[in-house]
């Protein structure tokens, strides 16, 4: 199991599947196909059924139910395909044996992991780790999970002495861009409940998400020729600069955990005429995102009298909603996925994710979906890794999720 979970996560890794913002089209990128067919292929030749890839890259495929069990409830298993806009994706794996507990010094890029900055390293002395060469994300968000995924089916198919009922595997696009559900069917989906694998450190079971949405701030002056421009330029900037600066410091990704939420300006662009700024808001309570929202009208006011020449605007579009309202209304299963971790001899972490899943959105579309990890640390950036035996771990777990169902 050990070769077959590697072996597919390295030919994943070496696939560009970066998807990009600000596009309309869903994949955003056309070469997420490349690994949404190979995907295809790979299921037709385990031995799936009912196969497709369609015109938006989703994959979805059937592993029927074993003899007898046909009437237990259908679960789904899904992972993204995509890996972050925000560092390249073209990757070239490198497996460091038997980690010693020192740097890691990746070979290219000037990039060191170092345990100093990564406590976590110490847990996994003496394991086999895969990173990229430093030029790179390594893509374990969320090709692990695909792996994963994969090598579970593959393990199911070929041992009859594992009884499951109908299982249900998807596989999407665009995640990391927020579109990872836009045309997703979930009735053609067809499950009661279904598990991301798309979490962090091995252990780990998320059933909670940030409260999301994106405030762009669009700000409006006049330019002129600045050799004339006394008391004629209005320069967007200044007041776009003053905007943020009005920002709360203590209610930023930089300085909060656990449970606190934040203001977070993501993106900064514009010229005297007209600047844009993205701002995103987090907090797992409605209240929270309330407050969060009238402190930004609130911002708005003092920038506007400080500059009330320049024209502000703020305009804030919903993302996603905290999971956990749904999943508290369907208990078993989350029951069901910290069972499954303790019966793969992993002590089970239950824990928020300050982020978001496609489980989040997919849970208010009517399928509950908790996270379950994939074994990964450091995602978007060129420091990640992931332990192999994480990624074994991880599809004990998935397996035994599906012996769960058929029991219960």
């Amino acid at each position: 199991m050990a070769k077959s979970v590697v072996d597919r996560f390295l030919r994943y890794v070496k696939i560009d599947t970066q998807s990009q913002y600000e596009k309309d089209d869903v994949p955003s990128t056309k070469k997420q196909l490349d690994l949404a067919r190979l995907l295809a292929d790979e299921l037709k030749a385990i031995g799936l059924e009912d196969v497709q890839v369609d015109e938006h890259c989703y994959v979805m495929a059937t592993l029927s139910a074993s003899p007898g069990y046909e009437d237990k409830p259908t679960v789904g298993f899904m992972a993204h395909m995509d890996t972050s806009p925000d560092v390249s994706g073209a990757t070239d794996p490198k497996i460091w044996k038997d980690y010693d507990g020192q740097e890691i010094k990746l070979p290219g890029g000037n990039v060191i992991i170092s345990p100093n900055e990564n406590p976590e390293l110490k847990d996994y002395i003496g394991q086999d780790i895969i990173t990229s060469n430093g030029e790179s994300l390594l893509g374990a968000d969320d090709k692990a999970g695909v792996a994963e995924i994969m090598t579970a089916l593959e393990k199911m198919v070929n041992d009859p002495s594992i009884k499951h009922g109908k299982i249900r595997v998807a596989f999407t696009p665009d995640e990391e861009v927020g579109k990872g559900t836009e045309f997703f069917d979930v009735d053609k989906f067809a499950c009661d409940f279904a598990y991301t694998i798309d979490g962090g450190e091995i252990g780990e079971v998320e059933n909670e998400t940030f409260n999301a949405a994106t405030a762009t701030v669009i700000v409006k002056g006049y330019n002129v020729h600045p050799g004339y421009a006394k008391n004629k330029m209005k320069n967007s900037l200044r007041a776009a600069g003053y905007f943020i600066t009005l920002l709360p410091k203590d209610m930023a990704p930089e300085t909060t955990e656990g449970w606190e939420g934040y203001l977070h300006p993501n993106s900064f662009s514009g010229e005297v005429e007209k600047t844009k700024i993205k701002i995103l808001i987090r907090d797992f309570k409605d209240q929270g995102m309330v407050e969060k929202k009238q402190m930004l009208s609130d911002i708005k006011k003092k920038a506007a009298e400080k500059y009330p020449d320049i024209e502000i605007e703020v305009n804030i579009k919903e993302s996603y909603k905290n999971m956990k309202v749904v999943l508290d209304k369907h208990p078993h299963v989350l029951e069901t996925a910290l069972e499954a971790v303790k019966r793969a001899g992993i002590e089970p972490k239950l824990k928020n994710i300050r982020g978001g899943t496609d489980g989040a959105r997919l849970c208010f579309m009517g399928l509950p979906t908790p996270n379950i990890f994939a074994g990964g640390l450091n995602f978007h950036g060129k420091k990640e890794f992931i332990p192999i035996p994480s990624m074994e771990k991880a599809v004990e777990v998935i397996i035994e999720i599906s012996k769960l169902v058929a029991e219960k």
